[in-house]
């Protein structure tokens, strides 16, 4: 072996594995971890990750807790090792002392990870390993450092340098269509006549795909050409709508994206397939001028039921915060304090004036000065971040059961303005919400 890779291979043998018990295959399994990492690891490194993984594919769910368990704390740094490099970079910042600091400070796990992607199929099997772990977490805190690790390197190996943007469309394998169907999280898909139409020429479908995994979608986005920015969701997803013209199409609404690997959750891939998408349909059809979405609020009747209104009152001058106390109290008072009633399908189309324009004030509150902060709506948080701007608050936009649920049946609109997004991107990180005029009236 050459020297490089021997001093490589010790420095990456972590401390012998700690007991598990009376499980002999977990045993086994953690030592062939250690065994990936050793000299002989280095020398015959597929061979032994393809075997580890066929092993860990078999991994009973009552053993994958002392599997990630022993992960978490049989491959970790040697602190002494760490101290002792900090010490030398503390008093001499030199480029080698950085680099040694930093290769002592790596958890042995990840080169553990990066050896097992090596394998045939070896990507697509840590995403699976991801997936299995976020179901443990909530549970099992203990394993959020290797968590980290997973998210630190499937955000390298995802980047969306890597990825491939295709267009889904009636003449793709059947295969792939199936997944569609499957992994509409949004607006569900009612069969193949449901999708045929959401595939007609003015509709678009969208997908990212990687290299390792080329029969299997990361992600998709689904577009309706309009001639104007929408206000309900029906019509867009209505299979017995009629097809628009070319000539018609003035506007691109995205009106639904979906993830298809609960691995890769927390990956940043929906905001860069947007803007890839916004870039290709404006290349393809130069004659549209404008690209929103028609997106749900899932989280308002939550935080209206929830009371926490005064919470955000704060930074609001004592007109602004008297106006959304006064709303508050008209729609508590014309439900009798059970707000479920707003979510019911024969409550929302007889609502007053007065009560229809209190939802809309404390909605657009919600979505301007609570979306920014951690608990804020996450669909708002996500196109906010990316560098939309808060356009439209519909009325009505959604009466499905779902969206009544989540929102009083609002939707509402982020309008994408290309030549704005980083900028609002920037605005965004800093506590502030870009949103047109129609909103501010509102407030």
């Amino acid at each position: 072996m050459l020297p490089e890779l021997s001093r490589m291979a010790r420095r990456l043998t972590p401390q012998p594995p700690i007991a598990r018990g009376k499980d002999r295959a977990l045993t086994a399994l953690v030592r062939e971890c250690h065994r990936l990492l050793s000299e002989q690891g280095v020398a015959n490194g597929v061979a032994l990750a393809q075997g580890l993984l066929q092993r860990l594919s078999s991994l009973a769910d009552e053993q994958a807790p002392a599997f990630f368990k022993a992960l978490a704390e049989d491959f970790n740094p040697n602190p002494a090792e760490v101290l002792t490099r900090a010490q030398a970079y503390a008093h001499s910042a030199t480029a080698s002392n950085l680099m040694a600091l930093s290769e002592a400070a790596e958890p042995p796990r990840q080169e553990l990870l990066r050896r097992l992607n090596k394998a045939p199929g070896g990507t697509a099997a840590i995403v699976r390993l991801r997936q299995r772990l976020l179901k443990l977490l909530p549970k099992h805190p203990e394993l959020q450092a290797v968590e980290a690790d997973l998210l630190h390197l499937l955000s390298s190996w995802f980047n969306p340098g890597f990825l491939q943007l295709v267009r889904v469309d009636w003449n793709t394998p059947a295969q792939l269509l199936e997944q569609v169907i499957r992994h509409e999280a949004v607006h569900e898909i009612d069969g193949w006549d449901d999708l045929r139409r959401r595939l007609q020429p003015d509709r678009r479908c969208f997908a990212f795909f990687h290299p390792q995994l080329p029969d299997e979608p990361l992600i998709f986005v689904e577009v309706a050409l309009l001639p104007e920015m929408p206000g309900a969701i029906a019509p867009l997803i209505d299979k017995a709508s009629p097809t628009l013209a070319p000539s018609q199409f003035k506007v691109a609404t995205f009106y639904s994206i979906s993830n298809c690997q609960p691995g890769l959750r927390g990956v940043s891939l929906g905001n860069f397939l947007i803007k890839r998408v916004a870039q290709e349909l404006q290349r393809e059809l130069p004659q549209l001028k404008t690209f929103c979405t028609l997106s749900p609020i899932p989280g308002f009747m939550a935080w209206l039921q929830q009371g926490r209104l005064d919470d955000s009152l704060a930074p609001l001058s004592k007109a602004v915060a008297q106006r959304l106390r006064l709303a508050h109290q008209q729609v508590h008072e014309a439900c009798a304090g059970e707000l479920s009633r707003l979510t019911q399908a024969d409550t929302l189309p007889t609502l007053p004036a007065e009560l229809q324009d209190a939802l809309h004030r404390l909605c657009a509150h919600y979505l301007v000065h609570v979306s920014p902060q951690p608990h804020g709506d996450p669909v708002a948080r996500f196109h906010l971040d990316n560098g939309a701007r808060l356009e439209r608050i519909n009325p009505q936009g959604n009466l499905s059961a779902r969206g009544r649920a989540q929102a009083a049946g609002m939707m509402v609109n982020y309008l994408y303005d290309l030549a704005h997004i980083e900028a609002r991107h920037q605005a965004f990180t800093q506590g502030e919400v870009a949103h047109a005029r129609a909103v501010s009236r509102l407030l």
